[in-house]
C-alpha cells in the first residue's frame, strides 16, 4: 500500500512537472477556450493598461517586450495619440467658454506627453527593467528627448487661442535647467510655468503632488479647461479639470 501511494506521488509529481514545462503562452487557452496568441496576449494587456484595470505594474512582461517596442514605433501608437489630441482640440473648440482674461488654463504632463523616452526605454527592455531612477534622470539631463510630434501642434494651438499653459511633471527641480533646455530645442515655447518636484514634495505619490499643484492654480484664480498626460496619476485626483486626456503609454506606471 505504502509503495502504491509513493508511486502515484510521483507520477502526479511527474506530470505537475510536465505541465509546467509546457506552459507557453502560444498554447494557451482563454477561460471561455479561445485560442491565444502572442499578440492576443499582449494586445489584451496593453488595453487593460491603457483602461485602467492592470495597475502598479513594475515591468512589462518579458513574452511582450518587443510587441510594446513595436506599438510605440508604429503607426498604430501615432494615429492612437492623434486621436486623443484631436478630441481635445473638438472639446476646445465646441465646450470651453473661454473668458479670455489671462485666466484660462491648460495642463500638460512633461514625460511622454510632450518629450519622448522611448528612445531611454530601448535600452532597458522597453520596459520590461524595473525603472532605475538614476539612470532615468541621467537620461533626462542629456536634454535629447525628441519632441512628440502631436502633442507640439495641440500646444502651439492652444498657445494660439489665448490660454495660459502650465507644464507639471513629476521630474525633479534640479533637472529644471535641463529640461527647458530641452524643451525648447524641439520647439515648445511660450508655457506660462514649468511645475517640477521639490523637495517637500519627495515623500508625496505623483498624483497627490499633482492634485495638489492644480489646487494652486486655481487659488490663483485659473480656470483648468484640461490635462494632457500619459499616465493616470496626471489626470486624476482633486481638484481636477472640466476634461482629462490620456496619451497611451504601456512602457510604465507611474503611481
Amino acid at each position: 500500500m505504502a509503495r502504491s501511494q509513493i508511486l502515484l506521488l510521483c507520477f502526479l509529481s511527474l506530470c505537475i512537472g510536465l505541465a509546467f514545462a509546457d506552459w507557453n503562452i502560444l498554447n494557451q487557452r482563454t477561460k471561455n477556450g479561445l485560442k491565444i496568441s502572442l499578440k492576443n496576449y499582449c494586445e489584451s494587456w496593453r488595453m487593460n493598461v491603457e483602461i485602467h484595470n492592470i495597475r502598479q505594474f513594475e515591468v512589462v512582461p518579458e513574452e511582450c517586450e518587443d510587441y510594446i517596442v513595436k506599438y510605440v514605433t508604429s503607426t498604430q501608437y501615432k494615429v492612437d495619440s492623434e486621436r486623443a489630441l484631436d478630441e481635445s482640440l473638438v472639446y476646445l473648440s465646441t465646450s470651453c467658454s473661454l473668458k479670455k482674461d489671462g485666466r484660462d488654463a491648460w495642463i500638460f504632463d512633461v514625460d511622454d506627453t510632450l518629450l519622448s523616452n522611448v528612445p531611454y526605454y530601448k535600452n532597458y527592455h522597453n520596459g520590461g527593467e524595473k525603472l532605475n531612477l538614476t539612470s532615468l534622470e541621467e537620461w533626462q539631463g542629456q536634454g535629447n528627448a525628441p519632441a512628440l510630434e502631436y502633442s507640439l501642434k495641440l500646444f502651439n494651438e492652444i498657445k494660439s487661442r489665448g490660454l495660459q499653459i502650465f507644464l507639471v511633471s513629476s521630474r525633479r527641480e534640479y533637472l529644471r535647467s535641463d529640461t527647458t533646455d530641452n524643451l525648447m530645442k524641439v520647439g515648445f515655447h511660450g508655457w506660462k510655468s514649468l511645475i517640477l518636484r521639490g523637495p517637500e514634495d519627495e515623500q508625496v505619490s505623483v498624483q497627490d503632488y499633482k492634485a495638489g499643484a492644480r489646487k494652486k492654480l486655481i487659488s490663483q484664480g485659473y480656470r483648468i479647461w484640461g490635462i494632457v498626460g500619459d499616465q493616470y496619476s496626471s489626470i486624476e485626483g482633486l481638484p481636477s479639470a472640466k476634461r482629462t486626456f490620456k496619451l497611451p503609454n504601456p512602457m510604465y506606471y507611474v503611481s
